[in-house]
C-alpha cells in the first residue's frame, strides 16, 4: 500500500476516534445523557446537589475515561458505560426491594468510581500510570473527600445522615479492607452497591474473555479478576 496524501479528519467526514480504538458499545454522548437523566431524577435535593458537585469535577473526562487499568471496562468510555449498566441493575433491584432508598442507590452508583478520571492518567482509554493523588490517596478516599467538599460548598452539615451515608457507600463499596475499603458495608444501600458493582465488573470480565477466545476453544484463559478461574463453554 502506498499513501499519497494525508489530511486531518473534518467533522463532515463523520469519523470519530472510537472508530479506531476499543470503546464502549454505547456512544459517550448517550452514556453521559443517561447519567445526567438519572442524576436529575434524584428527588432529595441535598443528595442531588452533592452528586452534581462531584460529577462537575470530572465533567470533561467522564465521557472518555476507562473504569480501570486492566480488570474491567478498561477502554475508552468504560467508566461511563460501567456506571450506566450499574444504574440499570440498580433500578431493577430498587423495584424488587422497595426498602432500599432509590436516591442513595443512584447517587452511590454515580459516585462510587467518580474520582477514577483523576486517579488514573489515561489517553484514548489506555491507562499509562496513576496520578500522585491516585497513588497516595486512591479513588475511594478522593471521592469521599469530594463529598465533604460538596457539603461545605453547599453549606450542608457534615454530620448529617446524607453526607455520612454517601461517604459510607463510597468508602465501603469494595467490601473488604484487603480489597481497598476502609470500612465494611453497614447500611442496606451500601450492601446493594457493592454487589451491583461486583456483578457488573465480573460479568464484564467474563464477556470480554469469551469475546477474545476463539470459538473453537472450549476453555477460556484464566481470568485474573475471578481468582484465576477459566470459563467453560457449554455445548448447548
Amino acid at each position: 500500500m502506498k499513501i499519497g496524501r494525508l489530511r486531518k479528519a473534518l467533522p463532515e467526514d463523520g469519523v470519530h476516534i472510537t472508530d479506531f480504538i476499543r470503546s464502549a458499545p454505547i456512544s459517550p454522548i448517550d452514556l453521559i445523557h443517561t447519567i445526567n437523566q438519572v442524576l436529575e431524577s434524584i428527588t432529595n435535593p441535598t443528595i442531588k446537589s452533592i452528586v452534581s458537585f462531584c460529577v462537575s469535577k470530572v465533567e470533561e473526562k467522564l465521557n472518555h475515561s476507562p473504569a480501570a487499568k486492566t480488570h474491567h471496562h478498561a477502554y475508552f468510555g468504560g467508566l461511563a458505560y460501567h456506571i450506566v449498566r450499574m444504574l440499570e441493575i440498580g433500578e431493577f433491584i430498587c423495584k424488587q426491594r422497595p426498602f432500599l432508598n432509590p436516591d442513595l442507590i443512584k447517587a452511590g452508583i454515580i459516585l462510587h468510581d467518580i474520582a477514577k478520571p483523576e486517579e488514573m492518567i489515561a489517553q484514548l482509554g489506555i491507562v499509562s500510570d496513576y496520578s500522585v493523588q491516585g497513588k497516595l490517596l486512591g479513588h475511594i478516599s478522593m471521592a469521599s473527600n469530594w463529598i465533604t467538599e460538596a457539603a461545605l460548598h453547599h453549606g450542608i452539615d457534615l454530620q448529617s445522615d446524607v453526607v455520612i451515608g454517601l461517604q459510607h457507600i463510597v468508602l465501603s463499596h469494595h467490601n473488604l479492607p484487603e480489597w481497598g475499603s476502609p470500612v465494611l458495608p453497614q447500611i442496606p444501600e451500601a450492601v446493594a452497591l457493592h454487589y451491583i458493582d461486583s456483578m457488573d465488573a465480573k460479568l464484564q470480565m467474563v464477556e470480554d474473555t469469551l469475546m477474545t477466545t476463539p470459538e473453537t476453544e472450549v476453555w477460556t484463559p484464566m481470568i485474573r479478576g475471578l481468582e484465576n478461574k477459566a470459563m467453560y463453554r457449554l455445548n448447548l
